[in-house]
C-alpha cells in the first residue's frame, strides 16, 4: 500500500505540473453541458438531472480513454519508466496507483459538470443519492479505466492519441449519453444495452432519480469491465515481455 502511495504521489505530481491537461479533460463535458443541457431542460427537474447525469459518464470516458491511454503510452516513452520497471516490486503497486490517480483527476474534472448543473439547470437530486452517485461514478468508470490502460501499453504515443479520438465519441453516442434515457433513435436504443457506456449510464440514471436499469445492459457493463480488464494485464505483460525479456 505504501509504495502505491508513492506512485500515486509522483503521478499526481506529474499531472499538477501541466494543469492544462486537467483543463482539457473538464472542458468537453462542460461544454456540453453549457451548448446542450443549459438550453434545452427549461423547467424539467428530472429530464436535468439524467442530463447531467450523462454528461457525467462523458466525462468520465473522456477522462480515463485520455488520462489512461495517452498518459501511459507517453510514460512508457520517458527513461523513467522503464527504470521503475526493472524495481524488484511488480506491476501491482504501479497498476494501482494509475488508477487511484485516474479516480482523482476524474472526480475533479466532473466539478465543471456538478457546478454548471446546480447553478443553471433545474437538476435535483438528495443528499444520499448524490453519495451514491460518487460511488457510481467510480464504478462506471472501470471498463474505461481498463480500457484506457490496454491502449497506453499497447500503443506508442501517437496511435493511441488517434485511437483515443476516434473511441470516445461513438462510445457516448451508442450509449445514449447524447440523448434521454428515451429519447434515443431507434436503432441506438437497439445497440445500447451492447456497449459499455450504456450500463454505465443507466446505473448513473438508477442513482440520481427513478430509473429502472437494463438487464441485458448491466450484464454488458460486467463483461465489458471484465474483459477490458483481462486485456489491460495482457498489454502490460505483453509490453514487459517485449522491452525487458
Amino acid at each position: 500500500m505504501s509504495l502505491t502511495l508513492v506512485h500515486t504521489r509522483y503521478q499526481l505530481l506529474q499531472v499538477s505540473r501541466i494543469p492544462m491537461a486537467m483543463l482539457g479533460a473538464a472542458f468537453f463535458p462542460a461544454a456540453s453541458m453549457l451548448f446542450f443541457v443549459v438550453p434545452n431542460t427549461g423547467d424539467d427537474p428530472a429530464g436535468a438531472t439524467f442530463a447531467t447525469a450523462s454528461m457525467v459518464i462523458f466525462a468520465v470516458i473522456i477522462s480515463n480513454l485520455f488520462g489512461h491511454g495517452i498518459g501511459v503510452s507517453e510514460d512508457r516513452a520517458q527513461p523513467w519508466e522503464p527504470y521503475t520497471r526493472t524495481l524488484p516490486v511488480g506491476p501491482g503497486p504501479q497498476f494501482a496507483s494509475r488508477i487511484l490517480t485516474g479516480v482523482l483527476m476524474m472526480l475533479l474534472s466532473l466539478l465543471p459538470v456538478v457546478v454548471i448543473a446546480a447553478l443553471l439547470t433545474p437538476a435535483t437530486t438528495t443528499p444520499a443519492r448524490f453519495v451514491m452517485a460518487i460511488a457510481v461514478v467510480v464504478v462506471a468508470s472501470l471498463p474505461f479505466t481498463f480500457m484506457g490502460l490496454a491502449i497506453g501499453y499497447l500503443l506508442p504515443i501517437k496511435a493511441a492519441l488517434a485511437v483515443v479520438q476516434i473511441l470516445f465519441f461513438p462510445l457516448a453516442f451508442a450509449g445514449g449519453l447524447l440523448s434521454g434515457p428515451e429519447d434515443a433513435p431507434g436503432f441506438i436504443q437497439t445497440i445500447a444495452p451492447y456497449v459499455p457506456t450504456r450500463g454505465a449510464v443507466e446505473l448513473m440514471w438508477a442513482a440520481v432519480g427513478d430509473f429502472r436499469i437494463d438487464a441485458v445492459a448491466l450484464t454488458s457493463f460486467v463483461l465489458w469491465t471484465l474483459a477490458m480488464a483481462a486485456l489491460a494485464v495482457y498489454a502490460y505483460r505483453r509490453d514487459e515481455g517485449r522491452r525487458f525479456r
